[in-house]
């Protein structure tokens, strides 16, 4: 069984005491410490605020929320309360049945090769070698002549750039 509340909850008193650009992070607070008093719940993990009450807080800044608020209160039978801005539509979520995703593999070959990208559709248009060239075989290549690696100099630093020639009359800064 379900219990429905509407309470108008003052905020003032509770952010007034914080520091100007905590102020909605405090009324917050504040809500869930009421709704804790008056729905009687244990840990504030139960407690859930509306999107439009968010909104509602959140409104003018973080240094400039709301004096007051008033809420619709719900409170369900596994103890977690639901508050939302008084006269806000709640639009519940239907979840429809969700139907079984079609392997990718299932799609025919036609559909394999349309799907195929830019690249690889150049590469298959490019036509054939010309037959005309003549292909060296392995035996008639000639090895090249190797040189030894000459060894590496180690990195020098980079130069650092000299100061700006100063023109005659030019202040420098």
């Amino acid at each position: 069984m379900a219990i429905e509340r509407t309470y108008t909850i003052p905020l003032r008193s509770e952010w007034i005491k914080s520091v100007k650009y905590k102020r909605a992070k405090k009324a917050v607070r504040a809500i869930r410490e009421f709704l804790m008093r008056h729905m009687k719940v244990a840990a504030m993990e139960n407690i859930k605020l509306g999107r439009h009450l968010n909104l509602e807080l959140w409104k003018h800044g973080i240094k400039n929320p709301p004096s007051r608020v008033k809420v619709n209160v719900t409170k369900d039978d596994k103890g977690v309360v639901t508050a939302e801005l008084f006269g806000a539509k709640i639009e519940k979520k239907i979840e429809a049945p969700k139907k079984a995703a079609k392997p990718a593999e299932t799609k025919a070959p036609a559909e394999k090769k349309a799907e195929k990208p830019a690249e690889e559709k150049k590469a298959e248009t490019k036509p054939a070698a010309p037959a005309t060239e003549k292909k060296e075989s392995p035996a008639e290549k000639k090895p090249a002549d190797k040189k030894p690696a000459a060894p590496k100099a180690p990195a020098q630093p980079a130069p650092q750039p000299s100061a700006p020639k100063q023109e005659v009359g030019q202040i420098i800064r």
